[in-house]
């Protein structure tokens, strides 16, 4: 088996495109998702203010936006439709309207008509704005109730008020290289792990020219293949542990829970989808049906874990997808580990659906290596 490694390595530092696939491709894509990243979240997002009631409560409101760090107020005018124009064509992600008598209407308890639009196109970004806009003209209003209205027409009287406090847990500043690149570096580097170890079990077994060189055995060819597979699960494990320490000791992102249960389950999560990839391969006997099946299989993953994207509600056949998928519960782990500190015994759960994914298809493995032999044996 050792051997077996020792070739699977002699055979990358010989084939330099298979080399840059398992070296300068991953740094490649963790720069980029750590660039893409690493401020954080989106600031000073382009809104415009129309204001067409120029009364203190519009300065109020004016000068809350300006305080929020997330949106940019770069145009104020009075015409909703130069507004709506630059919306369309993505110059500003949205607008604060306050129509002429606005501040009259609100002091005498009619609706004062303010309104909000953002960009949801967007999602993202039309969620971040339209938070912060909400939050700033709400801020506004009660401070120019409380301070500019309602203090100089109303004696001076102690009246006790319910206060409610809002807390995001886990990600309170809502913060993308916190929330979305823990779960974007696996979920692309075992895609690229699943093509590496297709593309090596695919030129061993199918290829005619290197058929001869297979062993024997059921055992044996069973130790070959899993040392092939070790090799690639073990270079993306250190990749994805030297983003872990940027992530950690450089980044300062400090792990709530356990951080030895996510490199176990970062391992057995690797080495289950390799064996499906083998799998896969030594089941079509075709590297090009192979890779389209792995770009479906392990392409949605991201998608259909419930971490980005809800299946809570959604129909019956994307929910089975969903708990088909060995990212499903590694996302699971990772977060509850990383972020919220869970009980153990609830991630060892995860970890072991993980682990039972790698032995059904282990097992399965197995069976398709006898099979392929028995069609050699037949064939020669």
């Amino acid at each position: 088996m050792f051997t077996a490694m020792l070739n699977e390595l002699r055979y990358l530092a010989k084939h330099k495109w298979d080399l840059v696939m398992v070296t300068l491709i991953p740094l490649l894509l963790l720069v980029m998702l750590t660039s893409m990243f690493y401020q954080g979240k989106a600031e000073h997002l382009p809104i415009a203010l129309i204001d067409q009631d120029h009364s203190q409560l519009s300065h109020e409101i004016e000068h809350h936006l300006s305080l929020n760090t997330t949106v940019d107020v770069v145009l104020k005018t009075t015409d909703l439709a130069e507004v709506e124009q630059q919306l369309n064509q993505t110059k500003i992600w949205g607008y604060v309207y306050i129509p002429d008598g606005a501040e009259q209407r609100l002091v005498h308890a009619d609706d004062a008509g303010i309104a909000i639009a953002y960009n949801l196109s967007y999602f993202s970004v039309g969620n971040s704005i339209s938070s912060a806009m909400s939050l700033s003209t709400l801020q506004a209003i009660a401070a120019y109730m409380g301070k500019d209205y309602l203090a100089q027409h109303i004696p001076d009287i102690s009246i006790p008020t319910a206060h409610v406090k809002i807390s995001p847990l886990y990600n309170p500043g809502l913060n993308y290289e916190f929330y979305l690149q823990p779960l974007m570096v696996p979920a692309i580097l075992h895609l690229l792990l699943c093509c590496c170890v297709a593309f090596s079990i695919g030129q061993h077994y199918l290829s005619p020219q290197t058929a001869a060189q297979s062993s024997a055995t059921v055992i044996t060819t069973i130790q070959e293949l899993n040392a092939k597979i070790l090799v690639y699960v073990i270079i993306f494990c250190l990749w994805t542990w030297a983003w872990m320490y940027w992530m950690i000791v450089v980044r300062g992102w400090f792990v709530a829970g356990q951080l030895w249960i996510i490199l176990l389950a970062q391992f057995v999560f690797y080495y289950a989808y390799a064996y499906i990839s083998a799998c896969i391969v030594l089941a079509t006997r075709n590297l090009s049906k192979s890779f389209g099946v792995i770009a479906v299989y392990g392409g949605s993953s991201l998608s259909f874990a419930g971490v980005t994207l809800p299946v809570n509600n959604a129909v019956v056949f994307t929910q089975i997808w969903a708990d088909l998928i060995p990212y499903t519960p590694y996302a699971k782990l990772q977060t509850q580990q990383w972020a919220m500190a869970s009980p153990l015994h609830n991630s060892l759960t995860q970890l072991a659906i993980i682990a039972l994914f790698l032995l059904i298809f282990a097992l399965l493995c197995t069976f398709l290596i006898a099979k392929l032999l028995k069609y050699k044996e037949q064939t020669a």
